[in-house]
């Protein structure tokens, strides 16, 4: 039997902010820049987790001398382009009904705090979270289960009251080893991953707000969730 759903544990990057997507491009255009073509394919390896996808070992020698300066300047050019970026549409409204409907709202990352964190405050989003796990948390970030397991003991809850919301394949298996509901909402570089047909979808991104991702995980609001 499914346990009553007490809480909602977002991913951060691709789901709340589609950062991904940004810099995807940003690497592409420096490959094009240096005759080379990176391929969304391999890209999507990396995302959502560390280590997975290493983008210099693809670069001409020329520019992994220069690695450090190319690198700076890279980054100049994908923080000062996701800074322009809003939220995902509807991601807001959600993160505010999670609550508003008597849920608990916790947010599990790949990412370190004082990124998130920034980012967060920028979009005035930091005092809707309960909790924030980050990579600074763990010895081990998605895939491995470390996140979501830890976020659902901050809480206090039991992972299977817990459901998270993810953007990516690496995401979405550490959330369903740590044992939590996942319900996957791609952007537009997690859009043609892989994951399995029984994962919940929403393809319309947060279009149909907290109703069409409760929906989705198989709950309505008012039944059998808190308050």
């Amino acid at each position: 039997m499914t346990s009553p759903l007490r809480a909602v544990v977002f991913d951060f990057d691709g789901t709340i902010l589609d950062t991904e997507t940004r810099e995807f491009y940003h690497w592409q255009q420096l490959y094009g820049e240096h005759g080379r073509e990176l391929s969304l394919s391999e890209w999507q390896r990396g995302i959502g987790t560390w280590d997975a996808f290493d983008p210099w070992a693809g670069l001409p020698e020329t520019v992994q001398q220069r690695r450090e300066q190319v690198h700076a300047e890279l980054r100049a050019r994908i923080l000062a382009d996701i800074a322009e970026q809003d939220l995902r549409p509807g991601v807001r409204e959600v993160l505010e009904g999670v609550r508003s409907a008597g849920l608990r709202l916790a947010l599990a990352t790949s990412s370190d705090r004082e990124w998130v964190s920034h980012w967060l405050e920028q979009h005035e989003l930091r005092s809707l979270f309960e909790v924030l796990c980050t990579r600074d948390d763990v010895r081990r970030v998605k895939p491995d289960p470390e996140l979501y397991t830890l976020a659902a003991g901050r809480l206090g809850l039991r992972p299977g009251e817990c459901l998270a919301v993810e953007d990516s394949l690496n995401g979405g298996l550490a959330a369903v080893a740590a044992g939590l509901r996942v319900v996957v909402v791609p952007n537009e570089v997690t859009y043609t991953q892989p994951f399995p047909p029984d994962w919940p979808r929403l393809n319309d991104g947060f279009a149909l707000g907290l109703v069409g991702l409760l929906a989705a995980a198989g709950e309505g609001v008012g039944e059998g969730l808190p308050g």
